[in-house]
């Protein structure tokens, strides 16, 4: 109070001071600044400011001896900034007083202009509040200055101790991040028993961290890394195959549980994840495949891992039941799987007579395109006669053939006159790509066929037989050898047929074909397919057969129609094969594989072809001509232009 009651006297006494001639120069040069700075918002309120007789009652009290100018003449951006943020809180500083006094009720204390005079005086009540309020507003802009000052300091101070915990966090090692996620789990656990139990994981934990904050000198570093190594158990080759044929058996047997060796690992051990095979693409696409089953023994793993991706045999009796599929389609199905239509002229020959009857007993569904429903139809059909067995390569040549037929059909024709046009392709196929192409190939190997000539024939192929027949019908004086093979012996077939027909034969088995090869002036061999990089594709056997004869010096045929070509290339029998049925190789209850499936490492393998290299093959006969093996993509490039 004293202080306010001063400064009002001194502004009193320095309004009654006349001014001198320094102070009417000062503010000369004052009011000739005004004039030439530039009429902003902040300046003209400077200006109006320094013309109120309270600014300059203000600076004649400020110009009084023995005091500091307290309202500078020229103020700055900040200093108007934190004067004005001074008012503000003042004044909510004022409200706030005034609601509290109002809620307590009690009576306001005396003001500074009640006890500076008795009597209302209101300029001096408006220099004593402005001087109370220049105080205000020192006191907050030292306040807010050293706010922002610590905000500033505690931001830049911040980043730096982030980056200490993260250097904390990254200085840990793996087996203390296990420490603490076992001693969380411990602290969980315990949560539900008791407290003590709680007390002691906190002390552990404690003391991990009190462990993590001790420095490690560098050179320690590789001997912690060693001495971890040494504790953990080091497991052989014979014990980690151990472990995993444990997991095998227990994962069979549906356990939970993964075996470990006795006394080798500790308890807490994990076992090694063994190692994953490999998956080929083929593989992978035989698996997914709706052909593939499982082999037909109790155990799941009997088949030889090599041949895994290859489509196995399988039981005819889930294919007859199918109210999609037609009676003759399904009765061909089972023949397949019963292999008792086999060859591949014979199977070519069945399929297409099935489909015959399929588009004559053909209904087109309401609202429907004859060509695309029956399209749909036929697709389902040879889907079933795959899952029954795999299609032979003069079967999927048929197949294309007749897609490309229905694709070529006209839309402006009755159903029946369409039937009628694919029944008459069906029958067209047969003649031209199966008996004309037979005849064609007979006439010439008639040529070459002379007397006193011993062929030398493997397996049963039909058009082998058709040729050794015509053969005897021209009166040639020749005989024929037949090398079979178990455990199909399909040479039996064709010996019984040959003998009816009054022709000399020979049969033996495929491991005396050395002893009768050099009597042979000639190897005449059937194939199930021609591939486009000239490897021929046929009974096994054919191989070992062509391999003899190519050591004894004599020419080997290939007997093979251009139905037959197929695109595919391979240059061995395991990218694509077939398997038969294992236990073809059981010839009867004495013998040693009659109970092969209960024998641990025994794996039979009947695969039903083998590749020929062309290297072995002298030439390919077809009903265009006598050919070598390279000229197989040729004759693809040039048949559809022949009408083949």
């Amino acid at each position: 109070m004293s202080f306010s009651f001063q400064a009002c006297k001194m502004v009193l006494t320095s309004e009654q001071v006349p001014q001198t001639d320094a102070q009417t120069l000062k503010s000369k040069h004052k009011k000739q600044r005004q004039r030439n700075r530039p009429r902003n918002k902040r300046n003209r309120l400077e200006d109006s400011n320094t013309t109120t007789p309270e600014t300059s009652a203000t600076d004649a009290a400020s110009a009084m001896p023995g005091k500091q100018d307290a309202v500078a003449t020229e103020k700055t951006r900040d200093q108007v900034m934190a004067e004005r943020e001074a008012k503000k809180l003042a004044k909510q500083a004022k409200k706030q007083k005034n609601a509290t006094t109002s809620t307590a009720a009690a009576p306001a204390p005396p003001t500074a202009s009640t006890t500076v005079s008795p009597t209302p005086a209101t300029p001096a009540t408006k220099i004593i509040t402005e001087v109370e309020q220049t105080t205000i507003t020192t006191k907050l802009t030292t306040t807010t200055t050293t706010k922002v000052q610590d905000a500033v300091v505690s931001k830049t101070t911040q980043p730096a101790a982030v980056n200490g915990k993260d250097a904390e966090a990254g200085d840990k090692t793996r087996e203390q991040i296990k420490a603490e996620r076992e001693a969380k789990k411990a602290a969980k656990k315990a949560g539900k028993g008791g407290g003590a139990k709680v007390e002691g994981v906190s002390q552990q934990m404690a003391d991990l961290k009190v462990a993590e904050q001790v420095p490690v000198p560098a050179n320690a570093a590789p001997a912690a890394t060693e001495a971890d190594q040494e504790k953990k158990p080091a497991l052989s080759k014979a014990e980690r195959r151990a472990i995993q044929e444990a997991q095998r058996a227990a994962k069979a047997q549906g356990q939970t549980k993964k075996a470990q060796p006795a006394g080798k690992a500790p308890p807490t051990a994990v076992p090694k994840e063994p190692k994953r095979e490999s998956v080929s693409p083929t593989k992978a696409a035989a698996s997914s495949s709706p052909s593939k089953c499982p082999a037909s023994t109790p155990n799941g793993d009997c088949r030889v891992k090599l041949f895994n991706h290859l489509v196995c045999a399988k039981e005819d009796s889930q294919f007859i039941n199918d109210p999609l599929v037609h009676p003759s389609i399904a009765r061909l199905g089972v023949q397949y799987a019963r292999r008792t239509v086999v060859g591949s002229n014979a199977r070519c020959i069945a399929f297409l007579h099935a489909l015959r009857q399929v588009v004559h007993d053909f209904e087109t569904p309401a609202k429907k395109e004859f060509g695309r429903s029956l399209d749909a139809a036929v697709k389902h059909h040879v889907d079933h006669l795959h899952k029954c067995r795999p299609l032979a390569v003069s079967v999927s040549n048929a197949y294309k053939q007749f897609k490309n037929q229905l694709t070529q059909l006209p839309a402006d024709v009755p159903e029946t006159e369409l039937k009628e046009l694919l029944v008459h392709f069906i029958d067209t196929y047969i003649e031209n790509q199966i008996g004309k192409a037979a005849q064609a190939i007979s006439g010439f190997l008639q040529e070459k066929i002379t007397d006193g000539d011993v062929l030398l024939t493997f397996a049963c192929s039909s058009l082998i037989q058709f040729i050794c027949e015509e053969a005897k019908r021209r009166q040639v004086a020749f005989r024929v050898i037949v090398v079979d093979s178990r455990p199909g012996c399909e040479g039996q077939e064709l010996l019984r047929r040959l003998h009816a027909n009054g022709i000399p034969c020979t049969y033996v088995l495929i491991n005396a074909v050395g002893y009768v090869m050099a009597e042979a002036t000639k190897v005449l061999l059937g194939a199930h397919a021609l591939l486009a990089n000239g490897y021929v594709m046929a009974r096994t056997g054919t191989a070992q057969v062509a391999l003899v004869a190519n050591a004894h010096n004599v020419p080997v045929l290939v007997c093979c129609e251009t139905h037959k070509f197929s695109e595919r290339f391979q240059t061995d029998a395991i990218v694509y094969n077939e398997l038969s049925d294992p236990n073809q190789l059981v010839r009867g209850d004495k013998c040693q594989l009659s109970n092969w499936a209960a024998k641990g490492k025994l794996l039979p393998l009947n695969l039903s072809y083998d590749i020929t290299p062309p290297e072995l093959v002298s030439a390919v006969v077809t009903e265009v001509a006598i050919l070598p093996c390279t000229s197989v993509p040729v004759i693809l490039r040039i048949k559809p232009d022949i009408g083949y």
